[in-house]
C-alpha cells in the first residue's frame, strides 16, 4: 500500500504527487479541518482555558478520505505549510485521526519545505521531524485570545453602542491608527512659508538653479520667510548682489540594495508599484507558490510567501550570483555574497525570504503561462531577489555654494551623478508617499570652478503651505503596524479587508478614510477599554506570544495574565449607561461632528425648533444626531459633518452624500447617497411629522458613477419607469425601468432584461423590441380566457413550463410539451390546480383552514404548538404538527411561519457575523463559508 501525505490545498497536492510518484497518496486538508464553534463556551478560562473543537462537513469529509487512504499504509506525512498555522493544521489532523483510532500501526511524521520543487520535496521527505509543540501552543494562545476578545468585547459594543459590528485584538488597534491620523488632519492648521530660487548661468552660459539658504549672514529656517513681505525683501537682497561660486564640495556615495521580500515588504511594494491590495497580493503569491502549469509541468515559482525572514538558501544565492554574471555582467556581482538579517524580534515561521525557486525562470520566459497579476507580481519578486545580490550603486554628489561679495547672502545648488548604476540597473524601490516627486539621482550640475562669476537670469519667490500628514495607504499602514510590532505580517491582509467589510473605513484614492461608524467604535474603545487598543500594550502582547513559539513562555500563563485584567475591565462596563456612553462620545467626537462655523454661530444650534441643542443620540440602528428638545422637536440627521460649504456646488459631504441640485418641477433637493446596498438618488427629505411618508428614491444602475452622475440623470432615474414607445406589431406601450436584477423593458405582463451596457434612460424602441422578442420566444399565447377575455399564456419557468392567466398560474403535467397545450386544457388546469402568482397572500388565506386540519388530529398541547408555529412565534422545524401530513403542509406553506423562520435565521446569522472579530481575532465565523473557498485562496487566521 502507498504512504499518505497530507498538504493544505488540492493544487499543491497535485503538484507534489507528481514529484513523489505512485508510492504515495497525497491528499488535501483544505485548510483547517476543525475550529472553535462560534458560540459562548468554546474557550473556558475557568477550566484552564480548555477549548472545544468542532469539525464541519467538509473537514469531516477530508479526514474520512485520509482514514480511507491510511488503510494498509505504514507512514503518514503531515506536510502542511511551514508556519504556525500550518503546524496547527497538522496537529488538528492528527488529533482527529487519533480520536477515530485511525493511526494504529502508522508512523506519523511532520515534513516541511519552503518551496514546491522536486529537490525540496525529496529533501523534506528524507528529513522528517516531530510536531513543533511550542508553535502549536503559540497558535492555541492566539486563537484563544482572539476568541475571548471577540466574544467578550463585541457583545459590550452591541449593547452599549448599537449599530457597531465587532471589535478585535489587532483590528481595533489598526482602526485607531486610521482614526487618529484623520483627527490629526482635521485639526491641522496650514502654515505659510516662502522660498527664493535663482536661475543662473555659468561663464559658458550653462543654466542651473540655486536656492537661498542664508540671509544677512544667518541660516534660514523653514518659516523665517513667513509672508510675502519678507520673501520680497529676501528676493531683492539676492538681486542686489553680483553672484559667484564660493565653494564646491564633492563626495562619493554608495547606495546598497534592499533585502529580498518578506510578507510585509511584498505587500507594501505591490501596493506602491502595482496598485494591488494586500489581500490580492497574498492570493496571487499563493498561486505562484502552489504551482503554475508551464507547458505540461506544474512548478512552484516562488518560495513560501508568509515569512518574516530575509535570508536565502546558499544554493539560491550562488545561483543568483551566477545568473547576474552571465546575463548582466560580472561587474554587477559583488566580491562577497550579501548577507541580510531581520530587524523583527523573533522572526519566526518560514525563515527564508520570498524568492524565485529557480532564478533562471525569468519573467519573460514564463510570462505566457501567467495571468496579468501573476506576471506582474512574479516580475517584482524576481527583480527584488536579483537586485539583493547585485553590486551597490555609486553616485557623485556635488554641492555648490554661491554668494555675493559681502558673503551675507548664500545660495546652494545640489546635483548628483550616477557613476555606476549597480542594482539600480534592474530595480528601484518604490515610495511610500506618492504625492512627493520621484527621487532624481541624475540631477547634473554644469562644470564650474570656485570664484567663477555667475550671470543671474531671474529670481523667484515661491509661496508654500505646510501639508497635513497623509492618510494611510495600505502600504504605509502595513509599514506602521510592522514598526509598532502589532499583528504579524501574515495577518495584515485580512485585517485591512475586515476593516472595510465592517464599514469602519473606506478606501478613497487608495487611502483609508474612517467612516462615522469606525470613529464611534474607536471613541468608545478608547474611552472604556483604552489599554486594549493601546499600541504599546498590543506590541508587548505580541512579544509574549512570540516567546511562546520560541519555547520561552508558557501559553496558559500568558492567557491567564491577560484574562484576569481584561475580564475585570469588561465587568466594569456592566453598569455603564447610555448617558455615560453618549457623554464620552460627545466629548471625543463633538469637534468632528460640530466644527466651528466661520460666522461664529453655535454649530450645535438646532435650526428646526430654534431653541434646542444638537448632540449625539443612540438608536436601535446606531448613532445619529438629534435635538435636545425631543420629542417636541423631532429633528434628526445622519452622522455627518454640519458644513454648508461641503454641500455647495455639488461638493462631496463627509458621509458620502452629494447635492446634485433641485428638482425642476418640485424644487426639492436631489442628492446621491451611499446606502447599505449601494448608491442611490433621493428626492427631498423625510417629513418629521409623517414617519410613514418616505422620499422618492432610485438605485444607481451598475456602471453609473456616484461622483459623475448629473442632475438630469438623477431626475430621469427618479421618474422611472418611462415610456419608450409603442410596439410596432402589438400596438401595446413599452416601458423601461430598473428592477432587483437590473434594467428591463416591459410590455403588459412580459418583461425583457436589458444588458448591463444598456442605458435605461436612453434605450430606444428598436432595442426594447429586440429584448422583448427574446422573452416572447419563451411565451405562447393561447387566446383569451372565456370568462374575462384576458389572455391565457404558456411560459417557460425555472422548474418547467406553466400556464398563466392574470395572477393565477398552474404547472403543466410532467412530460407535457408547451407547444401541445390547448386553450381548453389550460383553462381546465387553472381551475384544477391554479394558485396565485404571489404566494404570500394565498398562504395567509389558507392558514386558518390548515390550522383547523391540524386541530382535528392533535391534542390541545399539539394545537398550541402548531398555532405558535403558524403565527411565526416558534420554529417550524420541531412542531408537533409535523406528525401528520396536513399539519406538516400547513406549517411549511404558512407565509407567516416562513417569515418567522427567516427572522430567526437572520438573528442567528447576525450573531455569528457580529461576533467575528474581523481579522480572525475571535474568528467565530461559520465554517460553512470557509469550506466553500478554494485552498489556493485560504487566508491565514489573523493575529
Amino acid at each position: 500500500m502507498t504512504d499518505v501525505v497530507v498538504v493544505e490545498s488540492p493544487a499543491k497536492a497535485k503538484t507534489i504527487n507528481k514529484y513523489l510518484g505512485d508510492g504515495y497518496t497525497v491528499l488535501a486538508s483544505f485548510g483547517h479541518v476543525r475550529d472553535l464553534p462560534p458560540k459562548d463556551g468554546s474557550v473556558r478560562p475557568d477550566e484552564g482555558f480548555a477549548m472545544s473543537w468542532q469539525s464541519d462537513e467538509r473537514g469531516t469529509r477530508q479526514v474520512s478520505a485520509i482514514i480511507k487512504a491510511l488503510k494498509g499504509a505504514r507512514h503518514l506525512y503531515l506536510a502542511t505549510d511551514p508556519d504556525r498555522e500550518g503546524e496547527a493544521i497538522s496537529w488538528h489532523v492528527r488529533a482527529m485521526l487519533e480520536e477515530r483510532n485511525a493511526l494504529k500501526g502508522v508512523d506519523v511524521q511532520r515534513v516541511t519545505f519552503n518551496e514546491i520543487t522536486k529537490s525540496a520535496i525529496r529533501y523534506a521527505m528524507d528529513h522528517p521531524r516531530e510536531l513543533d509543540f511550542p508553535l502549536i501552543e503559540a497558535y492555541l494562545a492566539r486563537r484563544a485570545l482572539d476568541y475571548l476578545v471577540g466574544f467578550t468585547l463585541s457583545p459590550v459594543l452591541w449593547r452599549k453602542l448599537p449599530g457597531s459590528r465587532s471589535a478585535g485584538r489587532v483590528q481595533s488597534v489598526a482602526l485607531r491608527l486610521i482614526c487618529e491620523r484623520e483627527a490629526e488632519i482635521e485639526v491641522f492648521k496650514p502654515r505659510e512659508y516662502w522660498s527664493i530660487t535663482a536661475s543662473l548661468l555659468t561663464p559658458t552660459n550653462a543654466p542651473f538653479t540655486a536656492r537661498l539658504t542664508h540671509l544677512a549672514g544667518r541660516k534660514l529656517d523653514q518659516f523665517d520667510l513667513g509672508n510675502a513681505e519678507l520673501a520680497e525683501a529676501a528676493k531683492k537682497a539676492v538681486e542686489a548682489e553680483a553672484l559667484s561660486v564660493r565653494s564646491i564640495e564633492r563626495r562619493k556615495v554608495r547606495r546598497n540594495p534592499q533585502p529580498p521580500f518578506t510578507t510585509s515588504t511584498l505587500q507594501q511594494e505591490a501596493s506602491r508599484k502595482l496598485g494591488m491590495s494586500a489581500q490580492g497580493t497574498m492570493r496571487t503569491a499563493q498561486q505562484l507558490y502552489e504551482g503554475i502549469d508551464l507547458g505540461g509541468e506544474t512548478v512552484g515559482l516562488i518560495t513560501y510567501m508568509r515569512t518574516d525572514g530575509v535570508t536565502m538558501a546558499q544554493e539560491a544565492i550562488q545561483s543568483i550570483r551566477q545568473h547576474i554574471g552571465r546575463q548582466i555582467g560580472m561587474q554587477y556581482v559583488p566580491e562577497k555574497p550579501r548577507v541580510y538579517t531581520s530587524k523583527a524580534k523573533n522572526a519566526q515561521e518560514a525563515h527564508e525570504a520570498i524568492r524565485p525557486t529557480d532564478i533562471t525562470r525569468t519573467p519573460d520566459s514564463v510570462a505566457r503561462h501567467l495571468n496579468h497579476d501573476q506576471r506582474r507580481l512574479y516580475e517584482l519578486i524576481w527583480k527584488r531577489a536579483m537586485a539583493s545580490q547585485m553590486e551597490s550603486a555609486a553616485l557623485d554628489q556635488v554641492a555648490v555654494d554661491i554668494s555675493g561679495p559681502s558673503g551675507q547672502t548664500v545660495l546652494r545648488a545640489n546635483g548628483s551623478i550616477i557613476t555606476f548604476d549597480g542594482f539600480l540597473k534592474l530595480y528601484r524601490e518604490g515610495r511610500d508617499d506618492t504625492d512627493k516627486p520621484a527621487d532624481d539621482d541624475s540631477r547634473m550640475l554644469p562644470p564650474m570652478a570656485e570664484k567663477d562669476p555667475l550671470k543671474r537670469e531671474k529670481v523667484e519667490a515661491d509661496q508654500h503651505f505646510t501639508q497635513p500628514p497623509p492618510r494611510y495607504s495600505e502600504a504605509s499602514l502595513v509599514k506602521k503596524m510592522e514598526e509598532l510590532g502589532i499583528g504579524r505580517p501574515s495577518t495584515y491582509a485580512s485585517i485591512l479587508t475586515v476593516l472595510q467589510d465592517r464599514s469602519y473605513v473606506q478606501l478613497e484614492n487608495r487611502r483609508f478614510v474612517p467612516e462615522a461608524r469606525g470613529r464611534l467604535v474607536t471613541a468608545f474603545l478608547v474611552s472604556f477599554f483604552e489599554r486594549y487598543v493601546d499600541t504599546g500594550f498590543t506590541a508587548n502582547l505580541e512579544e509574549l506570544l512570540d516567546d511562546i513559539s520560541a519555547g520561552q513562555a508558557q501559553w496558559k500563563d500568558v492567557l491567564s495574565s491577560f484574562w484576569q485584567d481584561f475580564s475585570k475591565a469588561v465587568a466594569d462596563t456592566k453598569d455603564l449607561t447610555i448617558t455615560d456612553v453618549l457623554n464620552a462620545l460627545d466629548k471625543d467626537l463633538g469637534p468632528f461632528f460640530f466644527p466651528p462655523r466661520a460666522d461664529g454661530s453655535d454649530p450645535r444650534h438646532c435650526t428646526s425648533c430654534g431653541t434646542g441643542r444638537l448632540g449625539l443620540k443612540l438608536g436601535r440602528y446606531g448613532a445619529f444626531i438629534g435635538c435636545s428638545n425631543y420629542p417636541e422637536c423631532q429633528y434628526t440627521r445622519r452622522l455627518t459633518v454640519d458644513s454648508a460649504e461641503d454641500g455647495e456646488n455639488g461638493g462631496t459631504l463627509k458621509d458620502g452624500m452629494r447635492l446634485l441640485g433641485q428638482h425642476p418641477e418640485t424644487g426639492e433637493d436631489i442628492t446621491v447617497r451611499q446606502g447599505p446596498w449601494g448608491l442611490y438618488v433621493q428626492q427631498g427629505e423625510p417629513d418629521p411629522a409623517d414617519k410613514k411618508a418616505k422620499p422618492r428614491r432610485a438605485s444607481l444602475p451598475k456602471g453609473m458613477d456616484g461622483q459623475s452622475i448629473t442632475l438630469d440623470q438623477a431626475v430621469g432615474l427618479l421618474s422611472l419607469p418611462r415610456l419608450v414607445g409603442i410596439h410596432p406589431e402589438t400596438g401595446e406601450p413599452i416601458e423601461a425601468g430598473l428592477g432587483r436584477f437590473g434594467p428591463y423593458v416591459k410590455m403588459g405582463a412580459v418583461y425583457g432584461s436589458l444588458d448591463k451596457d444598456d442605458d435605461v434612460l436612453t434605450v430606444g424602441l428598436n432595442r426594447a423590441v429586440d429584448a422583448l422578442a427574446k422573452k416572447l420566444a419563451s411565451i405562447r399565447t393561447l387566446g383569451n380566457h372565456p370568462k374575462d377575455s384576458e389572455p391565457v399564456m404558456v411560459r417557460k419557468g425555472r422548474f418547467g413550463p406553466y400556464v398563466q392567466h392574470g395572477q393565477m398560474i398552474a404547472t403543466l403535467p410532467r412530460g407535457t410539451d408547451m407547444d401541445d397545450v390547448t386553450l381548453d386544457q389550460a383553462v381546465a388546469l387553472l381551475v384544477e390546480k391554479g394558485k396565485p402568482l404571489k404566494g404570500k397572500a394565498g398562504a395567509k388565506k389558507a392558514a386558518p383552514k390548515k390550522k383547523a386540519a391540524a386541530k382535528t388530529t392533535k391534542t390541545a398541547a399539539s394545537k398550541t404548538t402548531t398555532d405558535k408555529a403558524t403565527t411565526g412565534k416558534a420554529s417550524t422545524g420541531k412542531t408537533s404538527a409535523a406528525k401528520t401530513g396536513a399539519a406538516k403542509t400547513s406549517t411549511a406553506k404558512t407565509g407567516t411561519t416562513r417569515a418567522g423562520t427567516k427572522t430567526a435565521s437572520r438573528t442567528a446569522a447576525k450573531a455569528t457575523t457580529a461576533t467575528s472579530a474581523g481579522e480572525g481575532e475571535a474568528k467565530p465565523r461559520a465554517r460553512k463559508t470557509a469550506a466553500t473557498k478554494p485552498a489556493a485562496t485560504r487566508t491565514k487566521k489573523a493575529d
